[in-house]
């Protein structure tokens, strides 16, 4: 796991886009951190404190996916003490609010139907299809025929916003270059001495927080497939360029994408969309830009 070496963020705005300066240590890109937690507080985040097993969760690494008001709705989970969540603590009288969004049981391409359902019979824990249900973070349980989050109790059952049942899958690009000068000098940190490394972020419209353009994965795809649309549609904006321009984007995400990346983290993510039944996982995939292209 990369160092967690995150100090002061600075950005330079441009439109949507924006590119984050984080100082690292100069031996390349190992260095970055599992940073979109800091970025994106209101949700869709990375956290590198995770899970201590598949019963329970470390402390403070299932915080957001407990707290109220669910997103998008009034509903309030009911409440979970930082001693209850692990599943191995006896809680007889837990007693979590259901809640699916009316957007997902309206049935669209990418939610599953509900478990009560005579025609749905999911097959959790393994490749269903193209729907992938196994976790990144091994077997999880099934319990009365959903499954259980492997990071504990979030006060809430049922899907929420989420689509699948289980492990919902996402993908994060982080695309990183050195911070270079007008003569292509690498740019150091006044104070530590060392190089900054620069990434691509976007500001969300929907909380005005900073995010890694990431996104879900669609069943049957590859994770590079999606690393680099997601990429192209949140942070180069492609869906609003001419065909002209597509063309001459592809090929530079397609030169960016083809290189050697780095799997800086890729399981749980503790996300505020998580329920009891339905939870957020991620690949978080490092591309350096070493040639520093202008995309």
């Amino acid at each position: 796991m990369a160092e967690r070496i995150l100090g002061k963020t600075l950005a330079t705005v441009s439109l949507s886009v924006a590119l984050a300066s984080v100082t690292v240590k100069s031996s390349g890109c190992c260095s970055i951190p599992a940073c979109r937690n800091s970025f994106l507080s209101c949700g869709f985040h990375l956290n590198s404190n995770i899970m201590s097993s598949s019963n329970g969760a470390k402390e403070n690494s299932h915080n957001k996916a407990r707290t109220s008001p669910y997103p998008g709705s009034k509903v309030q989970r009911s409440q979970v003490p930082n001693e209850k969540v692990g599943w191995f603590v006896e809680w007889q009288d837990y007693n979590p609010v259901e809640y699916t969004a009316v957007s997902v049981l309206a049935g669209p391409r990418w939610a599953d139907p509900q478990i009560s359902e005579s025609n749905f019979f999911p097959k959790f824990n393994e490749k269903d299809g193209h729907v992938e249900r196994k976790s990144q973070n091994g077997l999880y349980e099934i319990e009365n025929g959903r499954p259980r989050n492997p990071a504990g109790r979030t006060g809430l059952i049922g899907r929420g916003l989420l689509g699948r049942w289980g492990p919902n899958h996402a993908a994060d690009p982080i695309i990183t270059r050195w911070k270079r000068d007008r003569s292509g000098n690498k740019i150091t940190h006044p104070v530590s001495g060392k190089n900054i490394l620069q990434f691509v972020a976007i500001k969300r419209k929907d909380c005005g927080e900073w995010a890694i353009p990431g996104g879900m994965v669609d069943p049957g795809e590859k994770i590079s497939t999606t690393l680099k649309r997601e990429f192209g549609e949140e942070a180069l904006n492609s869906l609003q360029k001419s065909s002209a321009e597509k063309r001459e984007l592809e090929e530079q995400l397609h030169k960016l994408f083809s290189q050697e990346h780095l799997v800086i983290y890729k399981g749980y993510v503790d996300d505020p969309r998580n329920t009891d039944n339905a939870w957020m996982e991620t690949e978080a995939v490092n591309y350096h830009d070493e040639t520093d292209a202008k995309l």
